[in-house]
């Protein structure tokens, strides 16, 4: 049986017609799953017969919630979401003044080993669907009862290593008939596999790019980023210059901060140097603090002293706000702690 989220308005009235019924039905029925019914059999204006042949060929892919968490100090949530063949993965939702944004992960796990990274700990077990992808979006419209506005692909995995799947999922969550969630309002980070940067440029995508950069020269981003032996600082910037010169959109630097590894003066300094002139804009992240590794999150005042030094060179930037510390919200934090408890 397939996941019938997997499928695009096109490919369910090429089944329709294959299966000699009316091209019209698909529209029908994505338009009852996308309004939340999850149920062939409850879908008013489908007929039994059509009922019986959509039960008997699909499953409607809604992960089940194992567990969900509330945060005593923002409201954001944590959603730890199970799929029909055990594997765990985790959602969060943030409310902001202008709505909600949802952070949904990619893969199951991740095999980019990033350091300071939760996901990446136990390696990538396998990539999620698109329609896998676009469920975590449905599950979390359903928990708040709300339109989710913004979506971030920055959860457990990397996007551009499911790179087909993370394509199909924009054109699902981007359609009329669906979501409905225009590119503008979702953001795609990344280490930065270069070729598809250049791929995404050219498909004259206007999502955000968010580059995970982390470090100003390749010596020391090898140090916390095995993908830095496979592609250069200078390969990442030529590739992000060809999306901004072919999307006009700004690009995101994301830069964890590490006490005592990237952190100091001359880090910034250089940070400056390396991203003047570019239409970017730098998140820095102070590091979440995770027991498998001695990795340590800097003072506030050396946090602040970075930004005024990217600042006094002409670079627009923001420490990230942190939200859900009390409950594990950072990537990968929660579901490695449920996959301990079941051990």
């Amino acid at each position: 049986m397939k996941n019938i989220l997997d499928y695009t308005l096109e490919e369910l009235i090429a089944w329709m017609k294959d299966n000699k019924e009316s091209a019209f039905r698909a529209k029908q029925v994505l338009s009852w799953i996308y309004k939340e019914v999850w149920d062939f059999y409850e879908m008013r204006n489908i007929p039994k017969a059509l009922q019986e042949k959509l039960n008997s060929n699909f499953y409607i892919g809604i992960p089940k919630i194992v567990e969900r968490f509330e945060s005593k100090i923002d409201n954001t949530q944590k959603l730890l979401l199970g799929f029909n063949d055990g594997n765990i993965i985790e959602s969060v939702i943030m409310k902001y003044k202008h709505g909600y944004s949802i952070c949904i992960s990619i893969q199951v796990g991740c095999r980019m080993g990033c350091k300071f990274c939760a996901s990446t700990l136990d390696g990538r077990v396998r990539n999620l669907t698109a329609g896998e992808i676009l469920s975590q979006i449905m599950v979390a419209q359903n928990v708040i009862g709300e339109r989710i506005s913004n979506v971030v692909l920055m959860g457990s995995g990397e996007p551009l290593d499911n790179y087909e799947n993370v394509l199909k999922f924009l054109e699902l969550v981007n359609s009329d008939y669906g979501l409905n969630i225009g590119q503008r309002h979702i953001t795609l980070s990344t280490c930065g596999l270069v070729p598809n940067i250049y791929d995404l440029a050219d498909k004259e995508s206007s999502i955000t790019l968010a580059i995970s950069l982390h470090a100003f020269s390749d010596e020391k981003r090898r140090e916390i980023m095995p993908i830095a032996n496979k592609y250069s600082i200078k390969e990442i910037l030529e590739a992000c210059r060809y999306y901004i010169e072919k999307t006009g959109r700004r690009i995101t630097f994301e830069y964890s901060l590490v006490s005592g590894v990237n952190d100091g003066k001359e880090d910034a300094k250089s940070l400056g140097k390396l991203l003047k002139g570019m239409l970017c804009h730098v998140n820095l992240i102070p590091v979440n603090e995770i027991k498998e590794n001695t990795l340590k999150r800097p003072s506030k005042k050396t946090i602040t002293d970075f930004e005024e030094i990217l600042k006094s060179q002409g670079i627009e930037v923001t420490v990230r706000r942190e939200m859900g510390s009390d409950i594990n919200a950072a990537c990968g934090q929660l579901r490695r702690k449920f996959l301990e408890t079941q051990m």
